[in-house]
């Protein structure tokens, strides 16, 4: 009889072990072009209950790329859009095609969790330029299971063409396209909970992206997005938040948005209502999260997994006169939704954390227990238990922003122009390349770019004001440092991340201040740095290219201080002459 029951306490011991020792379970939900700054959020009822209440909303998460298909590779290899030369939705500079040609295929997230011991399953949007034709060759890596849709038809909400684990797409012509990936994601948690190995699901619906139809090409139609007719009498009174920057009386900016005139009263009714369609097609990801979240209730799994929930960019309505769209460095598109529930995650909590889309592979790769030396990322803390003030010190206050390419208004005016008027977009706008920084301090929230025009811009968040050069920078300061020297600064750091890899990308002041002491723009700001900062080459580009083209992107090298306060050049520079001017926006 003791034997039996020290044996009982044994086995019951070792169970114990084993299940301390299991890997969490792993959901992750990825929306498409949802926004923070027109209150998405707030109109998703479920997401509030279950995960938003439940979890922790990292109120400073930022995607690092404005556009689909580049922000989707960014956040499943953790490496910048620089190093993985995926910078666009279609090829030669992006797509499915350039994500294979560049080895990602094999070298990515689910490939890696497999190989941690996972099984993995995908539902919905996995790239651009995925097609029914090139959907098996070769097929998509990393998936034990999955269900992607398929160009040309992936943002037609009621005509979706999926293949199932490689076999040959299957029209599902009629039906609602998120309700069909939720429908696949169900199926492929009942499968993954029948094995005992830990499993990592994404589900990925279309919803809130907009309708387009590409094929036949003579056909093209880009609109709001459908919904289904569930929630057609949804959010009819809804509007776009009329703050400051929603169709400004006065228009500030550079580039090709310094020229935009106003919206007329035709095309804002038209955008309000773009983003009550955009509400209505968010119901049936809302829907999902209920019943994914019950269905881990019922398995008596939510203990065991985490969740987290993104988008892959944000999005733009009416702000700065714009039709809707993206791939701006405004925060409408690039600051977006993170939310985590999951073991230790504390329920209700807003965290201050600066984070991106380069820290979630190495996030969920921290959980499964594995760590690699190439990610251009930092996993996020979950569980951190202490006030916010001390998580930020523990984390960088930087995101690398940038984008090559185009800027593609969507809905009908954007195509077509301002309706009463011959001046409006017509298809794209080219001259769109830019480097982007966003910074967020104890004291300060400031953007910095340089675009490929030879403009710059300078924004102060929270003041909320830009500044060009007709503004009176003597009254403004950082630290009791003046405007240029502020700027200095934000050009060497911006220099550092244009091409950085692995920690120069987290600890970029490490590389211009490599003896230490230097984690801050506040602690880069002493005066005894000002000769080093006033010497440094600045970003430039030779050419507004479509892609990431090394060789036009002007210095690559920064100036690194040395030990007795002198710098000295990594190697020589090409002159610098600045050739643009600043903005101001209202």
């Amino acid at each position: 009889m003791a034997l039996s029951l020290i044996s009982k306490c044994v086995l019951l011991l070792c169970a114990s072990v084993a299940l301390a020792a299991k890997k969490p379970n792993i959901l992750f939900i990825l929306t498409d072009d949802q926004d923070w700054h027109m209150q998405s959020m707030q109109h998703m009822p479920f997401l509030q209950k279950y995960l938003l209440h439940e979890g922790t909303l990292y109120a400073n998460h930022y995607c690092t790329v404005a556009l689909c298909c580049p922000s989707r590779v960014n956040l499943w290899t953790g490496r910048a859009a620089h190093n993985t030369n995926v910078t666009d939705v279609f090829p030669p500079y992006g797509g499915y095609p350039k994500v294979v040609r560049e080895g990602i295929n094999d070298d990515y997230l689910p490939v890696w969790m497999q190989e941690a011991g996972y099984n993995t399953y995908y539902s919905g949007k996995l790239w651009n330029a995925h097609t029914v034709d090139n959907y098996n060759s070769p097929r998509a890596g990393g998936y034990n299971g999955s269900d992607f849709i398929l160009d040309p038809y992936t943002y037609e909400y009621y005509n979706a063409y999926m293949s199932r684990n490689g076999a040959p797409p299957v029209s599902y012509k009629g039906q609602y396209s998120p309700d069909i990936t939720a429908q696949k994601a169900y199926g492929f948690l009942e499968e993954a909970t029948q094995h005992k190995e830990p499993w990592f699901l994404t589900v990925a619906p279309i919803a809130p992206h907009g309708n387009i139809v590409l094929e036949p090409a003579d056909m093209y139609e880009a609109d709001m997005p459908r919904y289904a007719s569930r929630h057609a009498h949804l959010f009819k009174d809804y509007k776009i938040p009329r703050d400051a920057n929603f169709n400004p009386e006065k228009q500030g900016g550079v580039a090709w948005i310094k020229n935009l005139p106003r919206l007329n009263d035709t095309v804002i009714a038209y955008n309000d209502e773009y983003q009550r369609a955009r509400l209505r097609a968010l119901q049936s990801v809302d829907e999902m999260v209920e019943t994914l979240v019950k269905m881990l209730e019922e398995k008596d799994l939510l203990k065991d997994t985490y969740i987290f929930y993104t988008t892959d960019n944000g999005y733009h309505i009416s702000q700065h006169r714009m039709h809707p769209g993206k791939e701006c460095g405004f925060d409408t598109d690039i600051h977006i939704p993170l939310i985590v529930r999951g073991p230790g995650v504390a329920a209700g909590r807003v965290s201050e954390a600066v984070t991106a889309h380069t820290d979630l592979s190495p996030t969920i790769m921290s959980l499964a227990g594995q760590s690699r030396d190439d990610f251009d990322g930092v996993a996020i803390p979950l569980e951190y238990d202490k006030e916010d003030t001390e998580i930020a010190q523990t984390r960088h206050e930087h995101v690398n922003v940038e984008y090559w390419g185009m800027a593609i208004p969507e809905g009908l005016y954007g195509r077509y122009g301002n309706a009463g008027s011959d001046i409006g977009f017509k298809f794209a706008v080219r001259n769109n390349t830019y480097k982007g920084l966003r910074l967020i301090g104890d004291d300060y929230s400031l953007y910095y770019a340089v675009w490929c025009t030879g403009d710059k811009e300078y924004y102060d968040v929270k003041l909320d004001n830009y500044f060009d050069d007709s503004s009176l920078h003597s009254s403004y300061s950082i630290a009791d440092r003046p405007f240029k020297h502020i700027v200095n600064r934000l050009d060497a750091l911006m220099m550092v991340l244009k091409s950085c890899k692995g920690l120069q990308c987290t600890d970029p002041w490490g590389v211009l201040h490599p003896h230490g002491g230097i984690k801050t723009l506040k602690d880069a700001l002493t005066s005894k740095f000002d000769a080093f900062y006033q010497g440094q080459p600045k970003v430039q580009f030779d050419a507004c290219e479509l892609g990431y083209i090394r060789e036009a992107e002007g210095p690559q090298q920064v100036n690194v201080f040395g030990d007795d306060g002198a710098h000295f050049d990594l190697r020589s520079q090409p002159s610098f002459k600045y050739q643009g001017h600043w903005s101001l926006w209202t």
